[in-house]
């Protein structure tokens, strides 16, 4: 790509014009990792200038929805938790759109007779730009220009198709053809791109340069005031007109009041301990609580005696998973429109009284929910169907001790691209429910209940652990065998992430149909026979597969001890990703 750096005192060359290279801190490391090389090295340069970690995530992420255009868009989701160093302080950003407000269920139910058809009728409002754009603002240190300069570059002068994208577009060829506007993008002249050949997207670096240009008619007001111009642009100018236009008329619901009126929260984390952790994890309109209420269950479990990966662990590790995927049925929802009872559920009282239920033969299928107060949902119903693992993601750790962790998502192969600016519109409904009993029911201005999920830990030692994964439903499954790894059985970071897993999927997947597998646990083939087999007779339907599957998730992590001056980062081989630090 172009646009390289030069020395120290030189300017770059590239989509942002005299910006000085600034030094790292002298004597401090820092690292970065995500699902895909191209968006680490974004991140990393922007890092190489003197950005801060929120600023070296926001390149980076802004890239993914360049870079991995099949599993994440500028108009999709971005979930987003930051450690700020100065004062040890933990935030997340919610960056999950809403409902539009006219969309009811029984207008769906009617509409569509039950179903939730793929593409425009899934459409809630579009997060991911407001996440950024926030998270750049209050806790980034650059311009809006300056970090998506790295994005801008990849997606006007483009990037050699690779077999992962290539494939993701020939499998969904037909349903794009029916979409002129993606089939625009990503059927250049009616046909998909080659591995190996340049792949451009100029209506999303027009979207890019749009909105460079509305900051730069307000950076004389400062830095932050730029940014809100903005990302005013896209909610409330021009822009939100049109995709609001556009959703309308393909039958969608989305309204430009609903855009203007939309923003994300900057919200506490749900937190808990682990053998001397922190673990803090977004809330209950997502499902990072299973990564919560899962190491509360194994904490009082001796896992290092157990033994890595042999039946006895993993049988723990999964019975307790299932146990978190139960309260989620059950409790997870909207806070805005549900009452979570979330204090109980991370309590480690209730901790030990659930643990009761981990017994030597697993359970046939979901067990029931937890005792709270509070009504649960409906009991599932086997229902078959595919079992989806889009999304991506990136974590950075800076010089002074700052993180970022950020999992974006919404495939945009998923929903009609908006004509000439080359994202399409989040199709996060697709994580409702259409069962007024449900906790994530469908309903007006609520929010789907999401799984992207990032987390951070920090340790007793000072660590500071970003770290997180795509992957559905699997992803609070990888993260916690991924930490537990590190914690438990001492790994090193790239250790961590490599070691074999396990993927349950005896619970209501999160994705319409919600399909269900009552008892069925995924098993890479790295685990063993011998190991298979003994969980199969634990009551386990053990399905082996193969031995780096990109639906076990893809988990990056950075452990930064400062404290001996180390930092250390790992990337998930099942998938694109790449680690770098200096």
């Amino acid at each position: 790509m172009p646009g390289s750096f030069e020395t120290p005192g030189a300017t770059v060359r590239g989509a942002v014009a005299n910006t000085t290279y600034r030094p790292p801190f002298r004597g401090r490391r820092f690292a970065i990792s995500s699902t895909h090389y191209l968006a680490t090295m974004a991140g990393y340069k922007i890092l190489e200038r003197g950005g801060n970690a929120v600023d070296a995530g926001v390149a980076a992420g802004i890239a993914l929805n360049v870079v991995e255009p099949h599993l994440t868009t500028f108009g999709g989701v971005a979930p987003i938790a930051i450690y700020l160093a100065a004062t040890g302080q933990v935030v997340t950003i919610s960056g999950l759109g809403r409902w539009p407000r006219r969309a009811t269920l029984d207008y769906y139910l009617e509409r569509f007779g039950g179903d939730l058809p793929e593409g425009i009728p899934r459409t809630v409002v579009p997060a991911a730009a407001d996440a950024w754009l926030t998270a750049l603002e209050k806790f980034g240190t650059l311009s809006f220009e300056e970090v998506v300069e790295p994005a801008l570059e990849l997606a006007a002068e483009g990037f050699i198709m690779y077999p992962r994208l290539e494939r993701a577009i020939s499998a969904q060829a037909e349903r794009l053809k029916g979409w002129p506007s993606s089939a625009e993008v990503f059927l250049p002249n009616g046909h998909v791109p080659e591995v190996g050949q340049v792949f451009r997207q100029p209506g999303l670096a027009r979207t890019f340069e749009v909105l460079m240009g509305a900051e730069g008619s307000a950076r004389g007001l400062g830095r932050e005031a730029g940014i809100r111009a903005a990302r005013d642009y896209f909610y409330r100018g021009p822009l939100a007109r049109e995709m609001a236009g556009f959703c309308q008329e393909q039958g969608g619901l989305l309204s430009y009041e609903d855009l203007a009126e939309f923003t994300v929260k900057i919200e506490p984390p749900v937190e808990t301990t682990y053998r001397g952790y922190r673990v803090y994890t977004c809330g209950p309109w997502c499902q990072g609580p299973v990564v919560a209420q899962t190491l509360n269950l194994l904490e009082d479990f001796d896992l290092k005696a157990l033994g890595h990966n042999t039946a006895e662990y993993l049988h723990v590790l999964v019975e307790a998973l299932k146990l978190g995927f139960a309260d989620r049925e059950a409790y997870y929802g909207d806070p805005d429109f549900v009452k979570v009872p979330i204090d109980i559920l991370l309590s480690k009282g209730y901790a030990a009284g659930r643990r009761k239920l981990i017994g030597p033969k697993a359970w046939a299928g979901l067990p029931p929910a937890g005792e709270t107060g509070v009504r649960p949902g409906p009991e599932p119903e086997a229902v078959k169907g595919s079992v989806e693992a889009d999304t991506s993601y990136v974590c950075v750790v800076d010089g002074a001790g700052n993180a970022f962790s950020a999992t974006p998502s919404d495939p945009a192969l998923s929903s009609p691209v908006v004509p000439g600016w080359g994202f399409s519109l989040s199709s996060r409904g697709s994580q409702s429910w259409l069962d007024p009993g449900h906790p994530a029911s469908l309903g007006p201005w609520k929010r789907p209940r999401l799984t992207p999920n990032p987390a951070l830990a920090l340790g007793p030692g000072g660590e500071v652990i970003p770290f997180g994964c795509p992957g559905g439903d699997g992803q609070p499954q990888a993260m916690v065998q991924v930490f537990v790894n590190l914690v438990d059985f001492g790994l090193n970071p790239q250790e961590a992430v490599e070691g074999p897993r396990v993927i349950s999927i005896s619970f209501p997947n999160s994705f319409w149909p919600h399909s269900y597998y009552p008892g069925r646990l995924y098993v890479e083939g790295r685990i063993g026979a011998e190991v298979g087999a003994e969980l199969a007779n634990r009551g386990h339907e053990v399905v082996v597969g193969p031995d780096w599957p990109p639906a076990a998730c893809a988990v990056c992590l950075i452990v930064a001890d400062r404290g001996a001056g180390r930092v250390e980062a790992g990337a998930d081989p099942r998938r694109d990703s790449y680690a770098v630090g200096w």
